[in-house]
Parts: C-alpha cells; sequence; structure tokens
C-alpha cells in the first residue's frame, strides 16, 4: 500500500505553514514544510557571506550541505533551525535562490526520499505539480496579498520585529512575481488541486474544510 502524500501548494503568506502542520496534527501523519528547505539553504548563503546572485557559488553551498525533515523540525547539516530562517531577510532573498534549477533538483530528490518513508504532508510552490504530481490529493491555498502581507506582518511583530505592513505586501507581490515566473517549476495551480480562498476563512475552517476532503477522497 503507498503512503498516504498530501500537497499544499499556494503562494507565499498564505498560512500553508500552519495549515499543514494542524493537518498533520490532525491526521497523525508527517509534515514537511518544502519552503522551509530552501529558507535552510538561504540561510547558509548569507551566514557564508555568499552572493545569492552567484548561482554557482550557491550550486556549490548545496553540494556540501545536508538538510532533513525528523520530528516535524528542519535540520542544516545537523543542527536544528527555528526562527532565524523566518526573517525577513531570509524571506526577501528565498525566491531568488529557490529559482536556481540546481537547486531545485538537489532538494527535490530529499523532499521525495522523505515523502516515501512514510505518510507525509507537504507544502511549498510545486508540490502537487512537480514534486509528487501523481498524488490525489492535491490543494492549493490561496489569499489576497493584502490579507497575507497583513498575516505575516502580525506574525513578525508578534515575534517582536519591527517591520512595516507595506514593505511585507510588497515583498510578498515580488515573490508572487520571481515563483511563478521562474523557468523551473513555476507556481501554478495543478489542473486536479482543490483550490482554498482563505481570505476570509479562520484557521480551523480551513484546516477543518481540508482534512475532510482528504477523507473524502480516500473513501
Amino acid at each position: 500500500m503507498e503512503n498516504l502524500v498530501i500537497a499544499i501548494d499556494g503562494p507565499a503568506g498564505a498560512g500553508k505553514s500552519t495549515i499543514s502542520k494542524l493537518i498533520a496534527k490532525n491526521l497523525g501523519i508527517n509534515y514537511i514544510d518544502t519552503g522551509a528547505m530552501y529558507r535552510a539553504i538561504t540561510y547558509k548563503c548569507l551566514k557564508s557571506g555568499i552572493d545569492i546572485n552567484d548561482r554557482q557559488k550557491v550550486v556549490d553551498l548545496c553540494s556540501r550541505t545536508e538538510v532533513d525533515f525528523v520530528d516535524n523540525s528542519i535540520y542544516l547539516d545537523g543542527v536544528r533551525l527555528g526562527e532565524e530562517i523566518r526573517t525577513l531577510e531570509v524571506s526577501s532573498k528565498v525566491s531568488d535562490v529557490a529559482k536556481i534549477p540546481q537547486v531545485r533538483e538537489f532538494l527535490l530528490e530529499k523532499q521525495r526520499e522523505i515523502g516515501k518513508r512514510s505518510d507525509v504532508i507537504l507544502d511549498g510552490r510545486d508540490v502537487g505539480t512537480h514534486i509528487f504530481p501523481d498524488t490525489k490529493y492535491k490543494f492549493f491555498l490561496n489569499a489576497s496579498a493584502q490579507e497575507r502581507g497583513r498575516r505575516r506582518y502580525q506574525e513578525l511583530v508578534d515575534k517582536g520585529q519591527t517591520v512595516v505592513l507595506e514593505d511585507i505586501i510588497e515583498d510578498i507581490k515580488k515573490r508572487d512575481y520571481i515563483d511563478s515566473t521562474r523557468e523551473v517549476a513555476p507556481l501554478v495551480k495543478a489542473d486536479d488541486a482543490i483550490e482554498v480562498d482563505s481570505t476570509s476563512m479562520t484557521i480551523d475552517q480551513v484546516v477543518t474544510y481540508i482534512s475532510d476532503m482528504v477523507r473524502r477522497i480516500g473513501e
């Protein structure tokens, strides 16, 4: 029997990580945040003083990097990462790293490998279109840019960061553009994905809706 693989795709700030973690808990399965894997590479580049625009150096860094998910937490070179990959500095650079084809290939193999170990829910930009295109459990989570910016702003303020709402919204729009226009595996809704517009929905409503749909599809 094949493992259960749930794909949650969508743009930056749509709440994919929060929703996916809660669904994973609901269904008793593992959660993999594919975006966090790109953030980890971006974070390492910044810590190592590597210019994000020097593609070859970023690719070389991947070859000496280990990224994994264990117990729903991301590990970079054996060290568990947390809020250090959620800063605005990392957020503003991650789309540029994610559009490098060799970086995507490197992490794609990691993601498929993790997905084969057990039942999983993955969220990202291209899970249903590129990483696990054959899974029947595909969702595209969306919300307006203003709402996504407001949520991200509140999240950063709650963590004690000083940020400007307009800057966050502009960053969201910029990431949308980069993610949807990149050459390899751009952000796009899979033809057979169920779209969920969460602009006026609560987190609990989205979690309940997707969990119910997964059960219904599996019947």
